[in-house]
């Protein structure tokens, strides 16, 4: 699983994301919890970009075309 951040999680909604991802890959996929490695990379605002812009820019731009 990849979340980006879009707001900042804190330790105990860290917590609960990798609790419910084990579980849905224990589900799923029939993983066995103890092997199951759920990491979560938060990625910056300003470090990535939808559309060939940094996405602060782009959801400006969408911002603007859905009024």
């Amino acid at each position: 699983m990849r979340r980006e951040r879009f707001v900042s999680a804190n330790p105990t909604q860290k917590a609960a994301l990798i609790r419910g991802v084990t579980n849905l890959l224990v589900e799923v996929l029939n993983k066995d919890p103890a092997t199951t490695f759920v990491v979560i990379d938060e990625v910056a605002l300003e470090d990535w970009g939808v559309g060939g812009l940094p996405v602060a820019e782009y959801r400006a731009a969408i911002k603007n075309t859905v009024r």
